[in-house]
């Protein structure tokens, strides 16, 4: 009975893979090639990766939230709606979908608090960094803490990161050097979304859909792209822990 109950829990997963593997399929069509040590999470490799996990929690209301970045200085605003709807965050009104009510990246800077932090022609033009991420989110009301890399080590990402995507209620997002990983080019920011252990390597949700398809980093490698400078802040990348006050 319970090999019964767990290979039906195992068809809904790939189910579900499937099933966000197709929604998406638009915005991945034309992707750039990958390194070959990246994995796709739209392949064979990628989706036994994620059956396999042993810390996934994070992945199925972020995968609900999936969105793409309307520009290409919004991947941290992509995040941060996915991270907030993922969290059912009080969000403002969206007139496309009145009369619910949800956060897009066209109202995410409608509260006053969100543009005194950070205005939003400055992230269109520039992006942000990691400690704006952070002011981004704190004015939403939620509870972050930001890690720079120079402040923590691999060892205390790892575990910190596992603890996180293996308990509902909360998620990460990380601001990364993509040429580190083997992409083009610059900083980027994406929120992470499953663990598995045996291969010690972490799935990037990239809001970049349009770029990049989701991928399974080494978790080493995507440390080495988070200890990377920002020229903006002079402070090293990192990532932040998000989650309901």
């Amino acid at each position: 009975m319970q090999c019964n109950r767990f290979k039906v829990a195992n068809n809904f997963l790939r189910g579900l893979v499937l099933s966000v593997g197709i929604a998406s399929a638009s915005a991945i069509a034309q992707t750039l090639p990958l390194a070959p040590d990246l994995i796709a999470f739209n392949s064979p490799e990628g989706e036994e990766l994620l059956l396999k996990s042993d810390a996934k929690q994070d992945f199925w209301n972020l995968s609900m939230q999936f969105v793409t970045q309307i520009n290409q200085a919004y991947c941290g605003v992509a995040s941060m709606v996915m991270v907030l709807n993922g969290l059912e965050m009080p969000a403002p009104e969206s007139p496309q979908y009145a009369p619910y009510r949800v956060f897009t990246q066209e109202n995410f800077f409608d509260n006053q608090a969100t543009r005194q932090a950070l205005s939003p022609a400055v992230v269109k033009r520039q992006g942000m960094t990691l400690d704006e991420l952070g002011r981004l989110f704190d004015s939403h009301a939620v509870n972050v803490q930001v890690y720079h890399s120079a402040d923590t080590s691999l060892e205390e990402f790892r575990r910190l990161v596992v603890e996180n995507l293996d308990q509902p209620g909360n998620f990460v997002v990380i601001n990364y050097l993509r040429s580190e990983i083997g992409q083009e080019r610059g900083g980027h920011i994406s929120p992470l979304a499953a663990y598995n252990k045996e291969s010690d390597r972490f799935l990037v949700l990239d809001v970049a859909r349009y770029k990049y398809p989701p991928v399974w980093v080494e978790a080493e490698d995507l440390w080495q792209s988070m200890a990377t400078v920002d020229s903006t802040s002079g402070k090293t990348r990192g990532f932040v822990l998000v989650s309901r006050k």
